[in-house]
C-alpha cells in the first residue's frame, strides 16, 4: 500500500508539473481577498469579479475606503456575497489597524481574520509566501480519500494524514496536484476512471465513468 501511495504521488507530479493556484492575483492581499471570495464559488467566477474589483481597488487602503454596500456591488455574482462583503470590509480595517496594512504570514494570525478558515489560511501561506501548506478543499478531500492517500471524513484529519505522508517540500504542490486531478479527471460526478493513469494503483478501481 505504501508503494502504491508513492507511485500515485509520483504520477501526479508528472501529470501536473509546476502547479499553481488558478486564482489570479498580484499581491498577497489580492490573493487573500480572492480566496475569501472563492468559498462556494468557482475560480473562474472569482477571476471575473476580481478583474474589475482589483483594477479599481488594488490594495488594502483603496479597498478600505469602500463601504460594505460598495464592496457588495462588485461581488454580487459570488455566492454568499453579503457575508463576504462584510468580511472583506472588516479584513481591510484589521489589516490596516493591526498589521500595518500587510497580510500576516502565520496561520494563527490569518485565521483570526473574518472569513478566513484553515483552508484559506493555507492557500495564502502556500501561494503568497511559499510557506509549505496543504489546503484541503472539497477536491482534495475527495481525491485524497479515493486514492487511499488519506482515510478521513474531515478536512483537518485529511490534511494531517497528507502531511505525514508527503515530504514537506511537496506539500503545496501536492495540494494543487489533487485539486487539478479532481477537476479534470477524478470528478465528483462521473469520474473519468478509464482515462486515469492512476487507475492501476487506485483502491477505488471500479468506479464507473458512465
Amino acid at each position: 500500500m505504501k508503494q502504491n501511495k508513492t507511485k500515485i504521488l509520483s504520477i501526479l507530479s508528472q501529470l501536473y508539473p509546476n502547479p499553481t493556484t488558478e486564482l489570479e492575483f498580484e499581491t498577497p492581499f489580492q490573493l487573500l481577498i480572492a480566496t475569501i471570495l472563492s468559498a462556494q464559488c468557482t475560480d473562474k467566477v472569482v477571476n471575473r469579479i476580481t478583474s474589475v474589483f482589483f483594477c479599481d481597488h488594488p490594495d488594502v487602503y483603496s479597498m478600505s475606503s469602500l463601504t460594505e454596500e460598495q464592496i457588495a456591488g462588485y461581488i454580487k455574482s459570488a455566492g454568499l456575497w453579503k457575508t463576504k462583503a462584510k468580511h472583506i470590509k472588516m479584513v481591510c480595517e484589521i489589516l490596516i489597524n493591526e498589521h500595518h496594512g500587510l497580510v500576516p504570514q502565520t496561520r494563527e494570525e490569518l485565521e483570526n481574520l473574518p472569513g478566513v478558515g484553515r483552508k484559506t489560511a493555507n492557500v495564502v501561506l502556500a501561494n503568497a509566501f511559499s510557506i509549505p501548506a496543504i489546503a484541503v478543499d472539497t477536491h482534495v478531500q475527495r481525491v485524497a480519500n479515493r486514492l487511499g492517500l488519506a482515510q478521513s471524513k474531515t478536512p483537518l484529519r485529511t490534511e494531517k494524514q497528507l502531511m505525514e505522508l508527503i515530504p514537506k517540500h511537496q506539500w503545496s504542490d501536492a495540494h494543487h496536484w489533487l485539486i487539478l486531478h479532481g477537476r479534470r479527471v477524478c470528478r465528483a460526478q462521473r469520474p473519468l476512471c478509464d482515462q486515469c493513469p492512476l487507475l492501476p494503483y487506485c483502491p477505488q478501481n471500479g468506479l464507473k465513468s458512465n
